[in-house]
């Protein structure tokens, strides 16, 4: 990304903390992009998103924004809204944008009808799951779309309330897991294969891919502890797959970011099958930003420096 040339940029507020479940993580990634950021002498304040928060934006308006809150208020768009409200500038998608990605199963019919491969899949609310009788309702699921699935809440991050379903008696209790996290359960088809990230910039403009990263957790399953306990998961840039695989993720990861009509930045979680095929799992409006996330990994393999990336961003929403 060009180095531009932002003397004019002031006071910046990075956003992070929140009251989800993945609190801690937007915490840390607050830190390390605030860090990042004053390593290039901006003037950099990061803020929770609590009770103070409307009062302090407006005595001091920012000259922009930056969330990086994870979960429920940082994704679904509301934070992004209150924003619009106090005309403040600043990073990621816009409001709607926001909750069309957040809900995975719309998400999942969004880039289906632009083109994209992802694993056919049911969604269940809590209610129904219930109402209608479990263990009937979950005969049919695993008659439909046959086993190994994979269970995840409708609505979240940072792999909470995830499982892989290998034997039919296992899906109640994953089910109940995922409904602790969640109101509604999206049961997929279970693809075998590499998983792998792709993160989205945009240059002038137009969204670019960055180099995959390759996620080989140490056990089955890349979940909260794995994502986030250094050493847990091995992570390898650029992904070891074919240069053709390379290429469909990265267009899979451009194409999902423009049909969902999101800006600035995103990271596209994708599984290359054993024939190559790219299928699409979810995408992330608001990427981790720790020291073991994947979207600084991206940035770091494709040469770019975190701090100056995302500067050119923030000036991209300062000075449109």
């Amino acid at each position: 990304m060009a180095d531009l040339r932002t003397p004019e940029l002031g006071h910046i507020v990075v956003l992070a903390g929140g009251l989800s479940y993945e609190r801690e993580v937007s915490l840390r990634s607050g830190r390390r992009v605030a860090d990042a950021l004053r390593s290039l002498d901006l003037d950099v304040e990061i803020r929770d998103a609590d009770a103070t928060l409307l009062d302090a934006l407006q005595a001091a308006p920012p000259d922009a924004v930056l969330p990086v809150l994870h979960g429920s208020m940082g994704e679904d768009g509301a934070i992004r809204d209150v924003l619009d409200l106090l005309d403040v500038p600043y990073v990621g998608a816009g409001p709607q944008a926001c909750r069309i990605a957040w809900d995975k199963p719309t998400a999942k019919s969004v880039v289906r009808a632009a083109g994209l491969t992802t694993p056919p899949s049911v969604t269940l609310p809590k209610e129904v799951f219930h109402d209608l009788g479990a263990a009937a309702l979950l005969d049919r699921v695993v008659s439909r779309l046959d086993l190994p699935l994979f269970v995840k809440p409708a609505r979240g991050g940072s792999a909470l309330g995830v499982s892989v379903v290998r034997e039919a008696g296992d899906l109640p209790a994953a089910m109940v897991g995922c409904f602790a996290y969640g109101d509604a359960a999206l049961i997929e088809r279970y693809v075998e294969g590499t998983e792998i990230a792709v993160s989205v910039i945009e240059r002038d403009g137009e969204p670019v891919a960055l180099p995959a990263v390759e996620i080989v957790p140490a056990g089955e399953l890349y979940d909260y502890t794995a994502r986030y306990d250094a050493g847990d998961t091995e992570f390898v840039t650029p992904a070891r797959i074919s240069d053709e695989a390379a290429r469909q993720a990265a267009d899979a990861a451009v194409t999902a970011h423009r049909a969902l009509g999101l800006r600035d930045l995103s990271r596209t979680d994708l599984i290359v099958d054993a024939v190559g095929r790219v299928n699409f799992l979810e995408v992330n409006v608001a990427p981790g930003m720790t020291e073991t996330s994947l979207f600084p990994r991206a940035v770091t393999a494709a040469g770019l420096d975190l701090g100056r990336t995302l500067r050119d961003l923030i000036a991209r929403r300062r000075f449109p």
